[in-house]
């Protein structure tokens, strides 16, 4: 009867014997498996091939993100102009709105020392008002040669009611009695509208007291009696 450690030798060498025989049936399968040396080799090529195109687009894609110097100046130099233009434009109006203002000022002026005095002539013409009544309140019959101190108060009025519309008239000032002128609402004010045989409607029959204007505006309508039609 056979040992225990033949029949472990034997049972070694029968499981050796068939590892041996699967790795030959499985040798040419896994040969065929096995990439070629020409396989490696295109492959390789293929990838560097790869590598170099995405290296190429990339280069291409930074040129073109990358403007050129010549582009660069040209947006340069139309930031430039449309800067001068705004520039120049704002200047423009702030040469209009200062000759604007130049001219304004001096209308200003010259207003100013045209009608600067308005308020003293009126004054003055209740000064006027008050000589031509009392000039007009002597009687006429009265001044005589015999009457030496009514005549020459009389004469002394009227020289002094002429001196000073020749005052009056110096400055601008100018005196408006419009009997039988056609009304005017800017330089007259109507007291009274009456129908006059003989008058045109709408014309002046009667001054109540007269009107001046200095350097052509009005400084007291005349008060008037406004014919109307019957």
């Amino acid at each position: 009867m056979p040992s225990a450690c033949a029949v472990a030798a034997a049972a070694a060498a029968v499981m050796a014997a068939r590892c041996v025989r699967l790795a030959r049936q499985s040798l040419p399968a896994y040969l065929s498996l096995r990439p070629s040396p020409r396989l490696l080799c295109t492959a390789t090529k293929q990838k560097n091939s790869g590598q170099n195109l995405e290296e190429d687009v990339s280069q291409k894609e930074q040129k073109t993100d990358t403007p050129s110097p010549e582009k660069i100046l040209l947006d340069e130099k139309v930031k430039l102009e449309e800067q001068l233009k705004e520039t120049v434009e704002k200047y423009k109006r702030a040469l209009a709105d200062t000759e604007n203002l130049r001219q304004r000022s001096q209308k200003l002026v010259e207003e100013a020392k045209l009608y600067g005095i308005q308020g003293f002539c009126k004054d003055l013409l209740e000064v006027a008002d008050i000589l031509e009544k009392a000039t007009q309140s002597v009687p006429k019959e009265e001044v005589r040669d015999d009457n030496p101190h009514l005549k020459n108060l009389y004469e002394g009025l009227l020289m002094t009611e002429v001196q000073i519309q020749k005052v009056f008239t110096k400055h601008g000032l100018l005196r408006l009695n419009p009997v039988g002128a056609r009304f005017d609402p800017y330089e007259h004010e109507a007291l009274f509208h009456t129908p006059v045989e003989g008058k045109e409607p709408g014309t002046v029959a009667l001054v109540s007291k007269v009107g001046y204007k200095l350097h052509g505006r009005t400084l007291r309508p005349a008060l008037v009696g406004v014919v109307k039609a019957a």
